[in-house]
């Protein structure tokens, strides 16, 4: 699943974020309530995991102007806050789950993928992507282009699963580092060229086109030629 995590306590983010990554699943992070949702209305997310007290926007004023959109992604807020009426207050203002901080890793998972279940399309389904020839699992961690099967480490996995969950759009090596390595970025590494070599030699053999195109001093895109 690609989930976008809105929270500014940092401790919290790295931790709950790490918890979606370890089950499989590709985190998006931001800190701002603002930042939140420009990313909320510009990309695609499967669930996102809101908090309630956010600097610049507070998060049920971003829920707010989320769905006066239209946009029906499924929404789980975080909040310190757990009197009835606050999460009563949360649930009308377009959230589809609430919990209470500080929350249980394993409990969170569950709901997060108890959300995806319920928004996921039934043509779609939330743990497979597609993109040109080349199809993903995610949820048996399988990858093949054209119905030849690609064996993958998974670290080349995650990283064929990232891309792809951003396809079209332009994935800086910072971004790989944080959502495939879960480390800050260091400018000195060529980690990141090293296993985007191998990964291209292994989805593409013989005259069949690259998917993945480098942007010259930016990152990485994929898409089909």
């Amino acid at each position: 699943m690609h989930i976008l995590l809105v929270e500014d306590d940092e401790s919290l983010a790295r931790h709950v974020a790490n918890g979606l990554r370890a089950a499989g699943h590709i985190v998006e992070h931001c800190a701002d309530g603002r930042e939140g949702l420009v990313r909320a209305t510009c990309e695609m997310f499967d669930v996102i995991v809101l908090d309630r007290m956010l600097p610049s926007l507070d998060g049920l004023k971003l829920l707010a102007a989320l769905r006066a959109t239209e946009d029906t992604t499924p929404v789980l807020i975080l909040s310190a806050l757990g009197d009835v009426s606050e999460r009563v207050r949360g649930l009308r203002a377009g959230g589809d789950d609430y919990m209470v901080k500080p929350v249980a890793m394993s409990e969170l998972l569950a709901r997060v993928e108890n959300l995806c279940r319920r928004g996921a399309s039934v043509a779609v389904p939330a743990n497979h992507i597609r993109v040109g020839d080349l199809d993903i699992d995610l949820a048996s961690h399988t990858v093949a282009r054209g119905g030849r099967k690609i064996a993958l480490t998974l670290r080349e996995f995650r990283i064929v699963a990232y891309l792809a969950r951003s396809a079209g759009r332009v994935v800086t090596r910072s971004m790989l580092l944080e959502n495939v390595w879960d480390y800050s970025f260091d400018p000195q590494t060529n980690i990141i060229d090293q296993h985007i070599s191998k990964v291209r030699q292994k989805l593409s053999e013989g005259d069949e086109p690259q998917l993945i195109h480098t942007i010259r001093g930016v990152g990485y895109v994929m898409r089909p030629e």
